[in-house]
């Protein structure tokens, strides 16, 4: 079936991303890379905060980085890391950028707080029996309704009014959706953009 993106709008220009987060660092490399030590790169699987994909760094000698840690990946000048290599898919993380996974979802949520916001206050439905707000986890019809109607009323300024409005968690539930649509295919995509193309940040 094939992949349909309703949380963005969309733009023939290529996006980057300018910001990182590291999900797992592997000073040596991996374990598997049979090459001798002298050739390897140290190297960390990460977490793009605008555009949500997967990536792996090859990082900088000698710079070497925190689990959850924001770090440059543009176009101007890099502290740490060298060059994005490629992007990767949920099955290629190690144990450790599984576990930190949620957790950074969650701080690239709060970043783009005014993105969510603004999707809470104008998403609509899918089809006829199903509307968007009801793909994030824990919103089901009554809390749907509920945020509908208080939108209408006035929109939503920030995650904490939402919450205390509608009394639902909401930004959780957004990293829960970005985390499950980064975990295994789905029928419809809110926020996570499927590109094919290599990340070219060298």
């Amino acid at each position: 079936m094939k992949k349909t993106n309703y949380g963005h709008k969309k733009d023939k220009k290529r996006k980057f991303e300018d910001y990182a987060y590291i999900l797992d660092y592997l000073e040596y490399g991996y374990s598997d890379d049979i090459r001798p030590a002298h050739q390897k790169k140290p190297l960390a699987q990460a977490f793009g905060e605008k555009q949500f994909v997967l990536m792996e760094l090859i990082l900088k000698d000698d710079c070497p980085v925190e689990l959850a840690e924001r770090v440059y990946i543009g176009k101007d000048k890099r502290d740490k890391v060298d060059f994005v290599a490629k992007m990767i898919k949920y099955e290629e993380l190690t144990p450790t950028a599984k576990t930190e996974l949620f957790y950074v979802i969650k701080e690239a949520v709060k970043r783009n707080e005014n993105r969510f916001v603004e999707f809470i206050n104008n998403c609509g439905p899918i089809t006829n029996r199903m509307h968007m707000l009801q793909l994030l986890p824990g919103i089901g019809k009554t809390v749907m309704w509920k945020i509908i109607e208080e939108r209408e009323l006035r929109p939503f300024k920030t995650f904490e009014e939402i919450e205390g409005r509608v009394h639902r968690n909401v930004m959780d539930a957004i990293a829960r959706r970005i985390e499950a649509e980064l975990k295994e295919p789905q029928k419809y995509y809110l926020f996570v953009e499927w590109k094919e193309h290599h990340l070219d940040y060298n």
